[in-house]
């Protein structure tokens, strides 16, 4: 069916329905995954969307508003992909414990069910399932255009007859078939006219009290109980123990069920699609994407395609956003500079170096999340992110991770906060929680800085084999070293870590195709949002709590301090600006943040840090740069100092026994901590934000602190 026909069916639906229809408050999207689900979604919402999650799980929900008529607006929850309604992973499930609870204030009053026009059999699998639970729902046949480019025909309106339900023929990502889909959804509609499945006769007497017991409106549901009774949320203990001995008594066997059930639903498909489809021609030749695939999917040129695509990705993140950054960090300190040119005080302070600075520490990433996303976005808008999961997720399952958490992983080399956020293309849940957990594992630009700093201290300049940089060979080394890990660490995570739910990879590779920049559009609106309005709020709370302890001490220490500095300045003969730094340097000694450090003291003295060290690590925590403006104030420096300037105060820093302080053990034993340490507060607030509660970032922040106390305690005491 051309487009033509399409604008065709658009008329005569809009032609048969009356506007005075009930308001459906309430509407689910389901379809397989690459149906054209999500490209539906924008299609209806647009911007209206918002990203929430489901009661009791940590897998986001999409929802937004749609404008169906002029005088009719509707609720959309997007769904998770899924094929059947017998779920193999969380983000299935949550399908099921939605549709089957009646009682729900989230149950649909309408279910919306797309389909893929060039693949139908295998898309109709998933709508008989729904049309045997009686919901009253439309069909969209999306991806039109796809079959007719690989002859496919298809009789629409006797498809219609044979299905029991409205359907609209569709081109999602293009828009055509929306305002027919729009009318129609507007309708006061009932649930399909035709059945699919009939459960045996031995089977009745239980579905039938399952039925009963549960006031459930058709078998096919009640069967659904038996199979999933101990995976529904909704369902009490009480409940399911009483459908445990229904099934026990019975005999039923869910999985050779399941397995019936299938094969005489795919029968009957096939048997109805006779009647409906026709091909006109047949393929000749490979089709186009085969082609490409040929190259794209090699054994050896797909995987170096690959890592040029990703060092094209690395480069966008670490580069490319590197401008934009520095345009906001300096008109936040620009901002921070007039409101304390025009005003002074506590307030003031607090709103320049507390607020100000929490909310420049979460506006600085909107450049990076914008490029990584964009760059996801159009890798699977075209079709090719389908091949490169393919492509690694052998490899990288022997570790617990999926072929998707490559992105993350290397894109963590540039920032772990978009990289966290991209772990939502991961469906598999252990498989995502596992890649965010080792994410902050990878060395992040942000701790480029203190490797400069600490790597020149210790690392002579000498050139290897003739080519290579001693330095830039232990740089890489720390590189290596985080890579390593992360990697053996999701590794141990994976037999740690026990789920119900059993790791899949079912992927069908949909065809290559030019991005819809609107749906890429949208995917940048959506997760920068989601950023700042999500994380963001912990990323500026903990950012004033760490101004507070660092500006304010117990009792007039900072006055006593300020006046001791003042005094020895004027015995020294300082100059301004030294004076300055010296009275910065010995407030900062004076704080809470100071008390802290030195309470500190006794337990970081076996890795070899004194107090001061102790008050960079707590800083830093902001974010790891923050470690060499520390570390400038302490030694009285000069925030403005370059790093040779740094890098000699810090060689001439003597310890208590008047030998350098900073000695080759001491430096790499605090590389080694900034390897292993949780990276910083941003990263803990995107790890909350993404998995919805506190149990993992904690869990993070405790393992990576663990880890980097031990490999720092163990260096430092080898080295010594």
């Amino acid at each position: 069916m051309g487009r033509g026909a399409v604008l065709e069916a658009e008329q005569t639906a809009a032609q048969s329905v009356s506007f005075e229809s009930v308001r459906l408050t309430r509407i689910a999207l389901i379809g397989n995954p690459n149906s054209g689900k999500s490209s539906l979604f924008n299609q209806l919402t647009g911007l209206n969307q918002k990203v929430g999650n489901f009661p009791g799980v940590t897998v986001d929900r999409k929802t937004g508003t749609a404008q169906l008529t002029p005088h009719h607006r509707a609720a959309i929850i997007d769904l998770p992909g899924t094929y059947s309604l017998y779920p193999k992973s969380l983000d299935e499930k949550v399908i099921t414990d939605l549709l089957y609870d009646r009682g729900s204030s989230e149950y649909p009053d309408f279910v919306v069910v797309t389909a893929d026009a060039s693949n139908l059999k295998r898309n109709l699998l998933l709508y008989t399932q729904l049309a045997d639970l009686q919901l009253p729902m439309v069909l969209a046949l999306n991806m039109m255009d796809t079959a007719e480019q690989h002859g496919i025909q298809i009789d629409v309106a006797e498809l219609q007859r044979q299905l029991g339900v409205p359907i609209i023929p569709m081109n999602a990502r293009k828009g055509v078939g929306i305002t027919a889909l729009k009318i129609v959804m507007a309708q006061e509609l009932g649930p399909p006219t035709q059945t699919f499945y009939q459960p045996s006769e031995e089977l009745l007497p239980m579905i039938r009290q399952i039925r009963y017991y549960f006031n459930l409106h058709n078998d096919y549901l009640a069967l659904h109980y038996a199979h999933q009774y101990q995976r529904l949320a909704f369902l009490s203990a009480d409940e399911r123990s009483y459908i445990h001995e229904l099934c026990q008594r019975y005999g039923f066997d869910s999985v050779s069920q399941q397995a019936q059930e299938t094969i005489a639903r795919y029968a009957h498909i096939s048997e109805l699609l006779l009647d409906v489809v026709r091909v006109t021609r047949a393929e000749k030749n490979e089709s186009y994407s085969n082609r490409i695939d040929r190259v794209l999917t090699h054994r050896v040129w797909g995987y170096l395609i690959f890592l040029g695509i990703l060092f094209l990705l690395f480069q966008a993140i670490f580069a490319w956003a590197q401008y934009p950054m520095d345009l906001i960090d300096q008109g936040v300190a620009w901002l921070g500079g007039q409101l304390k040119a025009r005003a002074s005080g506590p307030l003031v302070d607090l709103a320049a170096d507390g607020i100000l600075a929490g909310l420049g520490g979460v506006l600085m990433f909107i450049p990076q999340i914008a490029l990584l996303f964009a760059f996801i976005a159009v890798l699977e808008e075209s079709g090719y992110m389908a091949r490169v999961t393919f492509m690694m997720d052998r490899i990288m399952r022997k570790f617990g991770l999926n072929g998707k958490s490559v992105v993350p992983l290397i894109s963590g080399m540039a920032c772990a906060v978009p990289a966290i956020m991209s772990t939502r293309t991961i469906e598999n849940w252990k498989d995502r929680i596992i890649t965010i957990f080792v994410v902050p594992l990878m060395s992040c630009s942000a701790r480029i800085p203190v490797y400069t700093v600490l790597v020149a201290l210790v690392v002579p300049d000498e050139p290897v084999l003739g080519i290579f940089n001693l330095q830039g060979v232990a740089l890489m080394g720390l590189y290596l070293l985080g890579f390593v890990s992360a990697v053996l660490s999701a590794w141990v995570l994976k037999t740690l870590l026990r789920a119900k739910e059993r790791s899949f990879f079912i992927m069908e590779f949909p065809v290559y195709r030019w991005p819809r920049w609107k749906n890429v559009g949208l995917t940048i609106v959506e997760k920068v949002k989601a950023f700042v309005f999500q994380a963001g709020k912990v990323i500026v709370a903990i950012s004033v709590l760490l101004w507070v302890l660092a500006s304010y001490g117990p009792g007039s220490a900072l006055q006593q301090a300020e006046t001791q500095a003042r005094t020895e300045a004027a015995q020294r003969a300082f100059t301004p600006e030294q004076t300055d730094n010296l009275i910065a340097s010995q407030k900062l000694e004076s704080s809470y943040a100071g008390v802290f450090g030195r309470s500190i003291e006794p337990v970081i003295r076996p890795l070899g840090f004194d107090w001061k060290i102790g008050i960079a690590l707590i800083t830093s925590f902001a974010a790891r740069e923050v470690f060499v403006g520390t570390i400038s104030t302490i030694y009285s420096v000069g925030q403005d100092a370059d790093m040779s300037t740094v890098r000699e105060k810090l060689l001439a820093e003597k310890g208590p026994d008047g030998q350098p302080f900073f000695t080759p053990a001491r430096a790499f034993s605090l590389l080694v901590f900034y390897v292993f340490a949780m990276q910083c507060v941003s990263t803990l607030a995107t790890t909350y934000r993404e998995t919805k509660g506190w149990t993992w970032p904690l869990l993070q922040l405790v393992y990576m602190t663990g880890l980097a106390y031990a490999a720092s305690l163990l260096v430092y005491q080898l080295m010594k």
